[in-house]
């Protein structure tokens, strides 16, 4: 028969600032936009909403006339 071995598995505290520090390692790792960089994406990123939120409108507008008002224009209700 084989015996068991148990392996002792660290404490949460051991666990909690092994992760602390890992998290640390890996941000230090991180390459962060400049400022030109995060203003410009910003700007791209309200621009495609803008548009996207229009073109969501338009599909509304159209479909809101297929479906509730264009029967009604043609059978007259």
């Amino acid at each position: 028969m084989a015996s068991s071995v148990q392996v002792a598995k660290p404490g949460l505290g051991t666990r909690t600032v092994t992760f602390y520090h890992d998290v640390i390692a890996e941000m230090k790792k991180v390459t962060w936009p400049d400022r030109a960089q995060l203003q410009q994406s910003t700007i791209q990123i309200m621009i495609f909403v803008l548009v996207l939120g229009a073109l969501i409108a338009l599909i509304d507008i159209g479909l809101n006339f297929m479906l509730v008002r264009l029967p009604s224009i043609l059978f007259g209700r």
